[in-house]
């Protein structure tokens, strides 16, 4: 019987393990990819316009943690490694695997459609239009390239310049500005520290919340290191005891240094890891401010009745999960960015549609978008099947309601997945016949 046709949109982190999986399972494929070069948001300048990337970028998960589980990262590589050193490593795990043949560069995916019993996929490529059916497609295009901006907007009006994180890439771009950063998330602190310590300026931040700040180092080991399975296994409440208990030995209390602390417990929240934000904080390079209340031309008004006046604004407030190839009336993650997935990867009423990456793990998303693919090979191989709809979708709520429970209502929290439970979860699936 002849293996099933298969599209993969995107040739990012999730869309080359994707191919490798498919080629070493003898599943026939194309692989669309709109740029000229593997790497998706991990190139720098990427020529597919959609990377994130700023000069500086350093990943925030270990070396060791990050890589695909059958080509480890090189030794020589330091534990977080540059994003030049991320793509060389892409790069050489495409070689490696013999997959780069099999990816079409410079062939952006215009439209997907569903029809007969699959999916008629259109590509421009040069300037040329061609349109094929699959009965199956990958869906590996990001969720880290749509910007997103707070909604409603803020009152009033801002005149100075204004930039969004994903179109932030050096220093230069805020030279000799006041700045504003809205958001606290990993871009939002990278920035700021960036921007203090190279021109020894005060930059504010706006956080309607706070966030907890998680160190890269504990004691000469990576911080991330210290998850495992089997602390995963633990009581929530014992999780969050032994995480408190670690944060105080690295780095005392956040409050010391001046960042504010959210009133919601430890790992009910997306957190933000910075090895710097709390010694430049305590130097007052970096200061705080709360929501902002309304603009004015060049003056900020903030929810705790305080102004200030800045030349700049950065809107570090995250990403849209968004689907340009697909009609809006036929799926859309909506402004929500909920998007109800099977496992987070396949769609219950659209069979042969998956979802590759499209999670915030705490922790590493490469590993988790290899067994996905993994997983989908073994189903279009035969090797286990799925559940039935009506199961599918009561799995869906009951992961829904987990998440509703645990982590504050957020666009980013829709996709939030715990490494190493998500990990089993994937692992008993591939095992269901």
């Amino acid at each position: 019987m002849e293996t099933p046709s298969v599209c993969i949109i995107g040739a990012g982190s999730s869309g080359i393990v994707a191919a490798k999986t498919l080629h070493e399972h003898g599943i026939r494929f194309d692989c669309f990819e709109k740029g000229s070069a593997v790497g998706g948001n991990w190139r720098y300048n990427n020529d597919n316009g959609m990377s994130s990337a700023y000069r500086s970028l350093h990943i925030n998960t270990n070396r060791d943690i990050m890589a695909y589980s059958d080509y480890p990262m090189p030794r020589d590589y330091p534990m977080f490694p540059h994003h030049s050193q991320i793509i060389r490593y892409f790069d050489s795990y495409v070689d490696h695997f013999g997959i780069r043949p099999f990816i079409q560069f410079k062939t952006s995916v215009e439209r997907v459609w569903p029809a007969d019993g699959g999916y008629w996929v259109q590509t421009e490529s040069g300037g040329a239009r061609q349109t094929r059916w699959y009965p199956h497609v990958i869906v590996a295009n990001g969720h880290h390239w749509h910007p997103r901006y707070p909604t409603p907007p803020f009152p009033g009006t801002f005149t100075g310049e204004t930039l969004h994180s994903h179109d932030y890439k050096t220093p230069d771009q805020i030279a000799g500005r006041k700045l504003l950063i809205v958001g606290i998330g990993n871009s939002a602190v990278d920035i700021a520290c960036e921007a203090a310590r190279q021109y020894n300026e005060p930059v504010t931040i706006s956080t309607r919340s706070g966030a907890y700040i998680l160190p890269n180092w504990l004691l000469g080991r990576p911080f991330d290191s210290l998850a495992n399975p089997l602390t995963s296994r633990l009581p929530l409440s014992l999780q969050r005891l032994l995480l408190r208990a670690s944060l105080l030995l690295a780095r005392g209390r956040q409050s010391a240094y001046g960042v504010p602390v959210p009133n919601r417990p430890l790992l009910s929240e997306h957190p933000t890891i910075s090895q710097d934000l709390l010694n430049v904080s305590g130097r007052g390079l970096v200061r705080f401010k709360p929501d902002i209340r309304a603009f004015s031309g060049h003056e900020v008004t903030f929810t705790d009745g305080s102004r200030d006046t800045f030349d700049m604004l950065i809107y570090a407030t995250g990403y849209q999960v968004s689907f340009p190839f697909f009609d809006s009336d036929f799926i859309s993650a909506g402004d929500t960015n909920n998007l109800q997935l099977y496992h987070r990867v396949i769609h219950p009423d659209h069979p042969g549609l998956y979802f590759l990456g499209l999670i915030q793990p705490l922790g590493a998303i490469m590993p988790l978008a290899e067994l996905q693919a993994q997983w989908i090979a073994r189903l279009l191989t035969g090797h286990c099947s799925l559940p039935n709809r009506a199961e599918m979708l009561r799995s869906i709520q009951e992961q829904a309601n987990r998440n509703s429970r645990r982590y504050k209502p957020s666009a980013r929290h829709t996709l939030q997945v715990d490494f190493y439970p998500y990990k089993r979860l994937l692992e008993r699936a591939m095992q269901t016949r």
